[in-house]
């Protein structure tokens, strides 16, 4: 049977990526292996440890730059996170700073908001 184990986000800077998706998200951190001048360098929810890691993968391949552009040009998010309340998220997260380019909003049977997760990539929470 094929797994999700690994999924990533490109991102302009790993030690901003880290703070960004731990501290302010509430992702915690899983592995950080050194490769060269980056890292594998992965986090998970805390309410599942064992779960899906998300790498938070360097974006310095010349095609990465144009995709990421492109996608926040046409507002598409680089990834997707289940919440338990996108209104509560959304009040919490605006507290602490989080840039949302849209608000929490009703389509069909979830409601989602998306942010900036300040590494180039808009990032959609959906409950």
């Amino acid at each position: 049977m094929i797994r999700l184990t690994v999924t990533s986000v490109f991102v302009d800077d790993q030690a901003k990526a880290l703070d960004f998706y731990t501290r302010v998200l509430g992702f915690v951190p899983k592995n950080d292996i050194p490769l060269g001048e980056d890292r594998w360098l992965t986090v998970v929810s805390p309410a599942d440890p064992d779960g899906v890691e998300l790498l938070l993968e360097p974006d310095k391949h010349p095609v990465v730059g144009p995709y990421k552009a492109g996608l926040v040009e046409d507002g598409i998010p680089a990834a997707s996170f289940g919440v338990d309340d996108v209104h509560a998220e959304y009040e919490r997260l605006t507290a602490a700073g989080v840039r949302f380019v849209q608000s929490p909003t009703a389509m069909g049977p979830v409601t989602t908001a998306v942010l900036d997760d300040t590494c180039g990539n808009l990032v959609q929470l959906a409950s």
